[in-house]
């Protein structure tokens, strides 16, 4: 492969104070790696460089870019010609250069002039020569006449730095060109001189010419390619030539002239990456601060802020000033948190527009009338359902406790935004609406769902462009709980044992600033792990596995130290969703006035990422994990934040006792209920005052239901009383109930120690243990006439029936493990 060492050199220009400072920012190391000059103006792209370069053919004895499987385009078409041989034989068999891509000088030493063709590497006039002489090339070369020729100088073309074969103005390639144009009428013969300056450079090897471009513009793409390079990203040298060759056609100065539609469709991701990087260029948090659209990257966050909205100038820089000091106080989506406040202030703004006469210039007039008619406003839109009731009490609260944040930041002072706001132009706890209930509750999957979902993971694989990563995220959503991001930042070692040797996984919780969090997981769980590090280990071996994280993303990441972004695993998830076949899900419906069970499709918009944090949470309410416990493995402070995950809809709960009622009986074991009856509110609330929860079922008498279930006239000896009622959710309880009688009866049986009376006292009755032994048997039977569909449906009504149940029986309990509730699915 020829490497050009010479060129015509070019004068330097003074491109003026703003681009010597964008080229002062360009680093000297940088230019050595792409063997920059300012006079000759050639980048080398390294073949050999991760993100600059192209990979060499790998065919044995081929020294150029390799373009398909490998291969460059000779060698592949060589390939396709002998019928697709297996690669490893083809490309070691090796093959002979033919063809030499770019030009070189004679080889008589000292002749200035271009070689005719790489088969006789001379010049037109020593290849001549050559022929008229009859010899061969070495024995031409080393005769004494054979004398060095001067040079016909440089292409005329700008951006061309190849040398002239003769008398012709342009080299060889760019006469050929040039005649082209004129014989099919693209170009007007006497426009010659704008063809020089337009027409793209001839490209060969691993050059790229940024020859006859302006200052600025060169400035520009030599700052881009290192902040691109930098930030991890991949430049390809076709993208980088069909742009600057589009620059040349436009004949621009800058890159900030360039139009997106104006380029091919593959190049503008590209010319928006290099473009976003210049106008990053010099920019810091004091210089952005005063703009009405600010980029996150200048504070360190992902995404822009927009305060165009706000209509008003001191309302828009009293919101600037306050999200400038809160953005380095924010963690995670800071971005979008902001600017979600940013959207409050603008209802704000627009209804000070819409309702008064000045339009809200004057800050000094506004009061709490102001106020109130902004409540009205948001009450409107409330009405009309263009605002939600969640989205209603959000922005009041944001409101309120902003601008009160405002006004502690000195905002009210002179010369500061807000100087002359009335005291009264606040909002007050009582004008935040009410929060709905059960806003958070009820986002947990079905079990049905789960087992489906479970069974499509594979898929999820094979749609993702960042390969295995997203089916990886989403199984550790699954099976532990965590919030997308805190999956997404997950470390390379991640994966930890405690002092039993169970697994656990440490994370950091963002959202409340806790880092190195342990969480433990199933061994299942840990093997997903397991297999992922391995993954990565033998993608990125030479980076030190304290800097790799667990789910990289393929997208400027050459080192494995960039993480997916939720977002991405967000969007990539909705795809997936979006592909599934239809997940249909027992449900009982009501047909000919009986309930009966149908399979219905589930809707899927009920599928998200945050939804199987939900999931998780219910599951192991489900299986019995104390709200404490629970609370713990859900990283919360408050318990009262775990409890809305899981705690039960009246809807849910409601349909549950419908189920459950099916199947109660009295202490005889008789059924009470042959089917199922829906009932009334007034029933439901007849229910709720008039029976009380015992340790095995319910109780009727007016007494005990009074005193809340401790003034039992029998003490407590249920299964004999005609006021109690049971079913199947307490057989579990029943069970139990019916060991502790068989397991004292024998204990005080082998007790020699006490009189006969005291035993005969505490004995537990031959009468007790076959009514709940004869009770435990008539529930078992009923629920093995079952048909499995309403068997499994039954067991899932009675975990949501136990789950609110709150009796007490006041007896210590013994923490279990946490049980492994992870769904089914084929590793």
């Amino acid at each position: 492969m020829t490497v050009i060492t010479t060129a015509p050199p070019l004068t330097e220009h003074d491109g003026g104070d703003a681009t010597a400072e964008l080229m002062a920012m360009v680093e000297p190391e940088f230019l050595s790696v792409l063997g920059w000059s300012p006079q000759v103006r050639l980048l080398f792209l390294p073949y050999d460089h991760p993100l600059l370069g192209m990979p060499v053919c790998l065919v044995s004895g081929c020294s150029l870019p390799s373009v398909t499987k490998g291969l460059c385009s000779g060698c592949y078409q060589w390939w396709k010609q002998r019928g697709e041989p297996p690669m490893e034989g083809f490309t070691a068999e090796g093959r002979v250069q033919r063809r030499q891509i770019g030009v070189q000088d004679c080889s008589v030493a000292g002749c200035e002039r271009p070689v005719y063709s790489s088969r006789t590497p001379l010049c037109v006039a020593h290849r001549d020569q050559l022929h008229r002489r009859e010899m061969s090339l070495a024995q031409f070369l080393s005769l004494d006449d054979v004398v060095p020729l001067p040079g016909f100088g440089w292409c005329a073309v700008a951006a061309c730095h190849r040398k002239r074969p003769g008398t012709d103005p342009y080299c060889h390639a760019h006469r050929v060109r040039w005649a082209h144009a004129v014989r099919h009428g693209q170009v007007d013969a006497g426009d010659e001189q704008h063809w020089r300056t337009t027409t793209a450079p001839i490209t060969a090897n691993n050059e790229v010419s940024l020859r006859g471009l302006p200052e600025r513009l060169v400035a520009e793409v030599l700052y881009g390619l290192q902040a691109r390079t930098q930030a991890g990203f991949h430049t390809s040298q076709t993208l980088l030539r069909n742009l600057l060759n589009c620059v040349r056609e436009l004949e621009l100065s800058t890159l900030t002239m360039v139009k997106p539609e104006e380029l091919a469709r593959g190049c503008r991701g590209f010319y928006n990456s290099l473009i976003t990087f210049i106008h990053r260029a010099g920019k810091t948090p004091e210089s952005e601060r005063t703009k009405d659209v600010w980029d996150g990257a200048v504070f360190g966050h992902a995404g822009r802020l927009r305060f165009t909205d706000i209509q008003q100038p001191w309302l828009r820089e009293a919101v600037k000033e306050w999200a400038f000091t809160t953005l380095p106080q924010r963690r995670g989506q800071a971005m979008a948190a902001v600017q979600d406040i940013v959207r409050a202030f603008a209802l704000l703004s627009e209804s000070l527009r819409l309702q008064r006469e000045d339009h809200g210039e004057d800050l000094r007039a506004l009061g709490r009338h102001d106020i109130t008619v902004f409540l009205n406003r948001l009450a409107y839109l409330h009405g009309t359902e263009a605002l939600s009731t969640r989205k209603w009490v959000v922005i009041c609260r944001y409101l309120r406790g902003n601008l009160a944040q405002m006004r502690s930041l000195g905002l009210t002072r002179s010369g500061r935004p807000l100087h002359g706001l009335p005291e009264d132009f606040v909002l007050l706890a009582e004008d935040i609406p009410d929060e709905p209930e059960d806003s958070e509750a009820g986002k947990d999957l079905p079990l049905e769902v789960m087992r489906q979902l479970c069974e499509h993971l594979p898929r999820l694989a094979d749609l993702s462009r960042n390969g295995p990563e997203h089916q990886v995220a989403t199984e550790l959503l699954i099976d532990t709980g965590r919030r997308p991001q805190e999956i997404c930042r997950l470390s390379l070692d991640c994966l930890a044992q405690d002092s039993d040797g169970q697994h656990e996984l440490i994370y950091d919780n963002d959202k409340a600033n806790r880092k190195g969090r342990r969480l433990p997981i199933s061994q299942a769980t840990a093997g997903v792990i397991t297999r992922q590090q391995e993954r990565v280990r033998a993608a990125f071996p030479h980076t030190p596995s304290a800097e790799l994280v667990l789910l990289p993303t393929c997208l400027a990441n050459p080192h494995g130290r960039k993480p997916i972004g939720s977002g991405w695993l967000s969007q990539c998830h909705r795809e997936w969703v979006g592909t599934l076949p239809e997940i249909l899900v027992p449900t009982r419906v009501e047909a000919d006035g009986q309930l009966v069970t149908r399979n219905l499709p589930f809707d899927k918009s009920k599928i998200f990422l945050y939804a199987y944090r939900h999931t998780y949470c219910q599951r192991h309410a489900d299986a019995g994990v104390p709200p404490d416990v629970l609370r713990d493995l859900m990283d919360h402070r408050r318990l009262e934040t775990t409890q809305t995950y899981y705690r039960v809809t009246s809807q849910r709960r409601r349909e549950a006792v419908d189920r459950v009622t099916t199947m109660q009986f009295d202490r005889q074991g008789n059924r009470i209920w042959r089917q199922a009856q829906i009932l009334l509110d007034a029933e439901y609330a007849r229910r709720a005052i008039g029976e009380v929860q015992v340790p095995y079922g319910l109780c009727t008498e007016p007494s005990n239901v009074a005193a809340g279930g401790h003034d039992c006239p029998v003490r407590f000896r249920c299964v004999g009383c005609g006021h109690f009622r049971t079913d199947v959710s307490y057989l579990p309880d029943l069970e139990a109930y019916l060991a502790d009688l068989l397991r004292n009866r024998e204990r005080l049986a082998a007790f020699t120690s006490a009189d006969d009376w005291a035993k005969t006292e505490t004995m537990p009755s031959d009468e007790e243990i076959t009514r709940v032994r004869r009770l435990v048997q008539r529930v078992r039977a009923d629920l093995d006439d079952l048909t499995d569909q309403d068997r499994a449906q039954i067991q899932e009504a009675v975990a949501v029936v136990r789950r609110s149940r709150t009796v007490a029986l006041g007896m210590p309990r013994i923490r279990q493990p946490l049980p492994d509730l992870r769904p089914d699915r084929t590793p």
